[in-house]
């Protein structure tokens, strides 16, 4: 795997470079500001970008500009953005184009280094990788109409662990069910949620994030 870095901690910059290459991944650039990032994935192509939501010059969010701005030129390029908070709204804007490949990390998830690695390479695969914290928050939304009131505890378990992009095996495994179990509860997420019901790969996680961020 080719993977570029935009970050602007020379530290956490060297340490993703570090951490990164002992894992067997190639870091072909790693730079600290967005417009060095968009010239350098125009020039590398990698298979995955990894970076931070605030750059310079404003330190705002000029990562996640950049990141939109990238997978437009570069349809479906794999996006994994670290961020420092959580701001649901940037979870949002990448999603909005309803491809794949995209991932939301707090900082603090780079410490743990084989979550992090399989959050990449499932962003990098295509599918999802978006932080239990960032799930935890939008679940938790208080709304009259809000027709998460409707999932049981065991549903919404099950609706988190999908969000993270964890697949059928994997939830059964974390929640000590069935797969079969799993897949009636998705069902009735589905139902509830009047989403169709198409569990192929990142598509029902995206559906339901998008969902959830409206």
């Amino acid at each position: 795997m080719r993977v570029v870095i935009a970050e602007d901690d020379v530290l956490l910059r060297e340490g993703l470079s570090l951490l990164l290459g002992n894992a067997g991944i190639e870091v072909v650039a790693a730079v600290d500001n967005a417009t060095e990032f968009l010239a350098t994935v125009t020039t590398n192509r990698p298979d995955a970008v990894v970076m931070d939501v605030r750059l310079p010059p404003s330190f705002r969010d000029e990562g996640l500009r950049a990141a939109v701005e990238a997978r437009r030129i570069h349809p479906g390029l794999p996006v994994l953005v670290l961020s420092a908070y959580v701001e649901n709204s940037y979870a949002a804007e990448l999603l909005a184009d309803g491809a794949g490949g995209v991932g939301y990390l707090l900082k603090e998830r780079v410490g743990k280094v084989e979550r992090f690695l399989d959050a990449l390479r499932r962003v990098a695969e295509g599918g999802t990788a978006m932080d239990p914290e960032v799930i935890s928050q939008l679940l938790v939304r208080r709304r009259s109409d809000d027709p998460l009131a409707t999932l049981t505890a065991r549903e919404r378990e099950v609706l988190a662990l999908m969000a993270e992009g964890h697949n059928n095996g994997t939830i059964a495994e974390t929640l000590v069910v069935s797969e079969g179990a799993v897949h009636k509860h998705i069902r009735n997420i589905f139902a509830k949620l009047s989403l169709p019901n198409d569990e192929a790969g990142h598509r029902r996680v995206l559906a339901v994030l998008a969902y959830l961020n409206a």
